[in-house]
């Protein structure tokens, strides 16, 4: 299994942005790491070996990318105001320089983004907020409430981060080409977040898989079973 490390140079964040990348060729998957994670998590905690069998046969290219979770969403140091303006130039990144980066090298319309827990908010954000640019989304165990980073402070910048607030209010047939699976299990901590966006999809007409598996937890065994299973079942 080939893997590439490079930094991207990102105009929005004034910074290199490290990621791994896995694969030769095949459709491109980015990943996002869990809180605080680096670009590095997935390969250090066994998600890319879980894939590499799928990777190797060249069905999936999978770029891992760094988070500035220490930058945005859980800086406690700043004023929350600019936690979001902060993730608002990371989404400006994703947008305008990496998705479009990944698409041409791989020659797709569109990509797949994935990630467990909170990489599992930053993948439903991502294609909740920007459907013309996803195919497919993967959330493992994922939350998609974000006003307990944001002290109380609340703007548009916050709604418009905040699946639970404006997924209700858009228009259903912007997600029809979308695969959407939510991954989560019984004894899942994000159980509940899971089952409410589910609800706020359906009431939209949204088509999904809610997947909720017996008896395992909150971890990283959960999600190797998931990945592989949702990479082969749903793309």
């Amino acid at each position: 299994m080939e893997e590439k490390h490079f930094k991207y140079y990102s105009h929005h964040l004034d910074r290199d942005v490290d990621m791994l990348v896995y694969g030769s060729w095949g459709y491109p998957v980015l990943v996002f790491p869990t809180t605080l994670g680096r670009y590095y998590q997935a390969k250090d905690m066994g998600l890319i070996d879980s894939v590499r069998k799928q990777i190797e046969s060249g069905k999936y290219k999978l770029y891992c990318v760094d988070s500035i979770d220490a930058d945005s969403w859980y800086a406690k140091h700043l004023n929350p105001q600019y936690r979001v303006l902060n993730h608002m130039q990371y989404d400006k990144f994703l947008h305008n320089e990496l998705v479009p980066f990944i698409k041409n090298e791989c020659k797709v319309e569109k990509i797949g983004v994935a990630g467990c827990s909170f990489g599992g908010f930053h993948a439903a954000n991502y294609a909740f907020r920007h459907p013309d640019m996803v195919a497919y989304l993967i959330s493992m165990s994922g939350a998609f409430d974000i006003r307990s980073f944001t002290d109380g402070f609340y703007d548009d910048t916050v709604y418009f981060n905040n699946p639970v607030d404006f997924m209700p209010n858009e228009q259903g047939w912007r997600y029809g080409h979308m695969k959407i699976v939510l991954g989560t299990s019984d004894w899942d901590i994000c159980l509940d977040s899971n089952l409410k966006m589910s609800g706020i999809l359906s009431n939209n007409g949204i088509d999904h898989w809610l997947d909720v598996r017996g008896w395992e937890k909150h971890d990283w065994p959960l999600w190797h079973k998931m990945f592989p299973d949702y990479l082969s079942r749903i793309m």
